[in-house]
């Protein structure tokens, strides 16, 4: 199975609105969010499941991708990793699952999967971990396919 996390680009601060869950892209987390949707549209397979938590900015990185995606509260920016594992069905999904989040869940879930400890490792603002289960005389390891950030593309 192939786990692909990315943090919803740039946003503005909470004082530009009411809630968390409004804040919107800043017009350089737009040209984020492009030019990382663009990377992901040439190594995705067109089978790849998008989840994305319900708060705008996450909606709005997601939307770069000119992809169905499906919303889930399980996502939002108080997610757990449990939360994020249970709803990709990490490791048994047989398709590639992009899960669009936020800090810390996503940092959390990828050092929990590489090290088997929740660390606070941080993903950058727009940028992708691209994990990989395969399993190996009846053990499933997990493989770093990639780390990519917008500003290397």
């Amino acid at each position: 199975m192939d786990l692909i996390l990315w943090r919803h680009a740039e946003a503005f601060e909470m004082r530009e609105v009411q809630t968390d869950l409004d804040r919107a892209l800043t017009p350089k987390g737009e040209r984020q969010a492009q030019r990382m949707a663009a990377w992901l549209n040439r190594q995705l397979p067109s089978t790849a499941r998008v989840l994305v938590s319900p708060a705008r900015r996450t909606q709005q990185t997601a939307q770069a991708l000119d992809r169905k995606f499906k919303t889930l509260d399980a996502l939002a920016p108080d997610g757990t990793v449990d939360a994020l594992l249970h709803s990709v069905r990490w490791p048994d999904a047989r398709e590639p699952v992009l899960v669009v989040g936020h800090q810390p869940t996503l940092g959390l879930a990828a050092a929990y999967l590489a090290t088997g400890q929740p660390l606070p490792w941080a993903v950058k603002k727009g940028g992708v971990w691209w994990l990989r289960a395969r399993e190996r005389d009846g053990v499933v390891q997990v493989v770093l396919h990639a780390v990519v950030g917008p500003d290397l593309l």
